[in-house]
């Protein structure tokens, strides 16, 4: 006699709504979902096809019983690929956990339905009903407050094939295993008494949950590790830029230094016409090419001079109003990290406007109290897509780009500040505060000076 025999199996509509549940759990801890005006009705049509297709698996014969498994799945995945705009693959990923997450939730109370309530094969009476209630409220509610900790959007944009191939084959074990016992009595694996199918049905649930737990916390490892690395890499490149951007200027400094001493010997041609000539074009190349912007920071100097240089070069206009030693704390890699990818992706995005005129930048570093504030403001065209509440790059690769503001973040963190971001009427704002490090003696208000322009 087989354990579907001895006790009753879950009824087929508490399957549909453990398995609806389940998919909410992770859309809820994704953050992910659809305007309400279409997540609601996407729910409730998904919750209608789970009934209707548990409801059909249950009157279709054993050997069709991997179809009806399959069908739940498909409305599963449909449910969470509309339902939370995801990619399909992120979909996919989430539909194996929730499975299993359904059927452990599922499990459970049936297991304690049927030892509080023998006998009883549909929660009828008040108190089978407030069990259900109990236990599914109290079971997806643990579930969210778990997983939503481990699932930041950026490490699922990214999913692999791989990964969603392990996740899926730890999923359908465990589906299998769990109900191996109710295909059949006369294996090494199944159980032969009614409680002891439910409990070993409820402990392989587990398990597999776990397993699925474990394997998204080595893929935060993995995204975490190459996080690290991919800021480095990005804190690496700014500062050879600016150690080269030094070499240059100062390159031509000497030059511009040679320049003046030969405007004396032009001046002293006898032909006025070549002698106006000649030194108009010196003076002209000395106004184009030697704008040094001064802040009283020399990094800061050289990171300015070079991004307003660029900035010139895609008819974009930098302003700047900074007083650069706020920022003598901070080492020079920050600061090329900082500003350089502030100031990268500003004028960038300001360079794409269409209209010439409305092509600008603005970069403000003033103390505000016991804080300096970066703020750099810039105009842009089109919209910004925020994701799981960050502003996601606009490049097609995103596994090579969209790491800017991530380090930027990353270094304001390390320095005990904060990072922000706001875009609103074609303008795309990013503030940075760090607080001020005590003085060694009496503070003193930080100069404001102005950089040229």
């Amino acid at each position: 006699m087989t354990g579907a025999e001895t006790l009753p199996d879950i009824p087929r509509v508490l399957t549909a709504v453990a398995e609806w549940s389940a998919c909410l759990v992770y859309l809820a801890a994704v953050g992910r979902r659809a305007p309400w005006v279409r997540l609601v009705p996407a729910c409730l049509t998904g919750l209608a096809a789970l009934v209707a297709v548990q409801v059909v698996a249950g009157r279709l014969p054993l050997p069709l019983w991997a179809v009806g498994m399959a069908s739940a799945v498909a409305v599963m995945l449909a449910l969470t690929w509309r339902a939370g705009r995801l990619p399909l693959r992120a979909a996919a990923y989430l539909t194996a956990r929730a499975l299993v997450l359904a059927e452990l939730v599922a499990s459970l109370h049936w297991q304690l339905h049927c030892f509080f309530f023998p006998g009883s094969v549909l929660p009828t009476t008040p108190g089978q009903v407030g069990l259900v209630v109990l236990l599914y409220g109290a079971g997806f509610t643990l579930a969210w407050a778990l997983e939503r900790r481990t699932f930041p959007w950026d490490t699922l944009a990214d999913v692999g094939a791989r990964e969603i191939a392990q996740a899926a084959a730890i999923a359908l074990a465990t589906f299998f295993m769990s109900n191996l016992s109710f295909l059949g009595t006369s294996t090494p694996f199944t159980g032969r008494l009614g409680p002891e199918v439910f409990y070993i049905r409820t402990l392989v649930d587990l398990c597999g949950l776990v397993a699925l737990h474990a394997q998204q916390g080595q893929r935060l490892e993995a995204h975490a590790r190459a996080e690290v690395q991919a800021v480095d890499g990005v804190l690496r490149a700014q500062h050879e830029q600016y150690l080269q951007s030094k070499r240059s200027i100062e390159a031509v400094q000497r030059t511009y230094h040679d320049l003046k001493h030969q405007i004396a010997v032009v001046r002293a041609e006898d032909d006025p016409a070549r002698r106006h000539a000649h030194l108009d074009e010196i003076e002209h190349a000395i106004r184009e090419h030697g704008t040094y912007v001064r802040t009283g920071n020399q990094v800061l100097d050289v990171v300015l001079t070079t991004k307003k240089a660029m900035s010139v070069e895609r008819g974009v206009e930098l302003t700047c109003v900074a007083d650069g030693s706020l920022l003598d704390f901070v080492s020079v890699v920050d600061i090329c990290s900082v500003l350089g990818n502030a100031l990268d992706n500003a004028v960038e995005a300001a360079g794409a406007v269409p209209a010439e005129d409305e092509r600008l930048v603005r970069l403000a570093l003033f103390a505000q109290g016991d804080l300096v504030m970066v703020v750099v403001e810039n105009r842009y065209h089109g919209h910004r897509l925020v994701e799981h509440g960050r502003f996601a790059t606009t490049k097609a690769d995103r596994t090579r780009h969209g790491w800017g503001l991530k380090s930027i973040g990353h270094t304001a963190r390390k320095y005990g500040g904060s990072m922000t971001t706001h875009a609103a009427d074609g303008w795309f704002t990013l503030r940075i505060l760090l607080p001020r490090p005590a003085p060694a003696g009496a503070g003193r208000p930080g100069a404001s000076a102005t950089a040229t322009r």
